[in-house]
């Protein structure tokens, strides 16, 4: 194990444009090397094509009740913004620290790298485990290789903390998530003879309008927990896509939606509404 301060590991993590679309394997691997020693063997989780991966490891005896600490490696994408700092480079300046993910999540990720190190000088009794997954910035899709992973524990962690940024406020839970995307099919013709075609874009439409009647009898009459800052279920549609030319009748299109939804909705019996 390196001894690096948070900061320094901090620096490093940044320097990975592990944006979601892109490789993190190097950064994956750059963390290994820094925990690896006698008693830290690191796992490492590839995907198919070997260009990303999660890790866990573990410090500790091996017995029950022990706490897993838990961040995702990729970032948002910086396309069409406007930096003015070098967003992967790690830039200090009036007390705050700048680059991708940072915030999220990167900042947690060297805290609890830098924590697990440490941890190796301390006679633990419980274990500690480290466990960083990809993709979580596109539906959670790294993450699940790694929940398998847990599963097949002998002795599983009793709680597991993940420093998501929320302005230093303890979140205690998280609403459900389902995305989805609709292929809406019609018929093909040219827009002079509109009529005897069926526009798939209108077909969208009438999904969309029928999503958003959802979410008002939700917001209406739903159950509320106000423990949430948006205190009840949501539905919201946020890609439409579809038609080739103006002339001509589109017989495809998609609509991508999603559903957060408190623990006592259903979101299968909202999708057969």
């Amino acid at each position: 194990m390196e001894n690096l301060s948070t900061i320094k590991i901090l620096e490093n993590l940044i320097s990975f444009p592990t944006v979601s679309r892109d490789a993190n394997i190097g950064l994956i691997e750059y963390v290994a090397k820094i925990i690896k020693c006698e008693t830290v063997k690191p796992v490492i989780i590839k995907n198919n094509e070997n260009t990303k991966a999660n890790l866990f490891a573990s410090i500790g005896p091996e017995n029950p009740e022990g706490i897993m600490l838990s961040g995702h490696t990729d970032v948002v994408p910086i396309d069409g913004q406007n930096w003015t700092k070098p967003p992967f480079e790690c830039t200090y300046e009036n007390g705050l620290y700048f680059g991708r993910g940072t915030a999220d999540m990167k900042g947690f990720v060297a805290s609890a790298i830098n924590s697990f190190i440490k941890a190796k000088s301390i006679n633990l009794k419980k274990p500690l485990y480290l466990a960083l997954s990809y993709d979580e910035e596109v539906g959670c899709l790294g993450v699940r290789s790694l929940i398998d992973l847990v599963k097949e524990l002998k002795f599983k962690p009793s709680m597991c903390i993940v420093g998501e940024p929320t302005s230093m406020s303890i979140a205690t839970g998280h609403k459900g998530k389902t995305a989805l995307r609709a292929e809406c099919k019609g018929v093909e013709a040219h827009s002079a003879l509109a009529p005897k075609g069926t526009n798939a874009i209108y077909l969208a439409c009438d999904l969309i309008n029928e999503i958003r009647n959802i979410q008002n009898e939700i917001v209406n009459s739903g159950i509320k927990d106000y423990d949430y800052d948006v205190p009840y279920t949501t539905l919201h549609v946020g890609k439409i896509s579809g038609g080739i030319v103006l002339n001509i009748v589109p017989n495809k299109s998609s609509v991508d939606f999603e559903i957060r939804n408190l623990a006592e909705d259903d979101p299968k019996k909202i999708l057969n509404e």
